[in-house]
């Protein structure tokens, strides 16, 4: 799963053509691991029509409070450089499109 950072939020995130789903995602954090191959099957299915990227909020800090993600796992949906869905907690890879559905 690629990573991306305070550094490269703007280029890899704000900047694509795709919507970019982000998991905000730490060390620390169980439900987070147990997402992992969820997302992996995700980017692999769907890596036309949306790209899946990880963001690890203890590396980056300015990112996380941006965007206020106060919990772990978060995910967010950006489109066109702007957020526009928000889920918190690990799901299941098929409730996970169901609610990706309105925004890919």
């Amino acid at each position: 799963m690629p990573e991306v950072t305070d550094a490269d939020f703007a280029t890899e995130v704000i900047g694509s053509d795709l919507p970019v789903l982000v998991e905000f995602t730490a060390d620390w954090c169980p439900p987070c691991r147990q997402m992992a191959p969820v997302l992996s099957a995700l980017a692999e299915e769907e890596g036309d029509r949306l790209r899946v990227v990880q963001l690890n909020v203890d590396r980056n800090p300015a990112t996380t409070n941006a965007y206020k993600v106060l919990s772990m796992p978060t995910f967010m949906v950006f489109r066109g450089g702007e957020p526009v869905k928000s889920m918190v907690g690990s799901r299941p890879k098929r409730r996970l499109l169901e609610e990706l559905s309105d925004v890919v």
